[in-house]
């Protein structure tokens, strides 16, 4: 890659991670090119230099925080431990990214309500990716025995479903911690698949 497309991409880069941080702060539709451009100290008609426009950036800030969480849980499951503790660290990275990146965090459960259909397909396989991964290792518990449910994908379907729940009820100035609450939940969830 030569120096001028590093250059592009890192710019690229700096722009999605503003984006991320705008949208989280003040959710999709009021989140506003201008106040993206502004964050980077850029004016509004340079964004449009790296992206088409309000949609592409969103889409290409959701494939980030996607392809980073799809990255972190791989870590997990790499490491040389058992599937119990793979998955107790795999809920807990959930639980961070669903706290901390609500907005694009909801965007991954509901796509559907914020991609064009061209969109939708590539960021529909990522979650899929995404969702495989904790069947891997529900799968591999219960070769191992560390896991005694009959319905993998379903106690997938609940594990997930609950831990998105967060989001719905989460007050930053509760009376739980983040790190508190993701202790809370991979402690729950793992006695579901016990």
């Amino acid at each position: 890659m030569k120096l001028s497309e590093k250059k592009i991409q890192k710019k690229k880069e700096d722009i999605i991670l503003s984006a991320v941080k705008i949208v989280n702060e003040k959710g999709y539709q009021k989140a506003t090119m201008e106040e993206i451009a502004a964050e980077l100290l850029m004016t509004k008609g340079s964004l449009y230099y790296y992206f088409k426009n309000k949609e592409d950036l969103i889409f290409q800030c959701h494939e980030m925080v996607l392809v980073q969480a799809i990255e972190e849980l791989q870590q997990h499951i790499n490491v040389k431990q058992s599937n119990e503790e793979k998955l107790r660290e795999m809920i807990k990275t959930h639980i961070q990214y669903a706290i901390e990146k609500k907005e694009m965090f909801n965007m991954i459960i509901k796509p559907d309500q914020t991609f064009s259909e061209d969109q939708l397909n590539p960021i529909l396989l990522k979650r899929n990716e995404y969702a495989g991964l904790f069947d891997q290792v529900i799968l591999a518990g219960i070769k191992t025995a560390e896991f005694t449910i009959d319905e993998p994908k379903i106690a997938r379907m609940i594990l997930l479903g609950s831990m998105n729940w967060i989001q719905q009820w989460y007050n930053p100035f509760g009376s739980k911690t983040i790190e508190e609450l993701q202790q809370i939940y991979a402690d729950y969830m793992l006695k579901v698949l016990k």
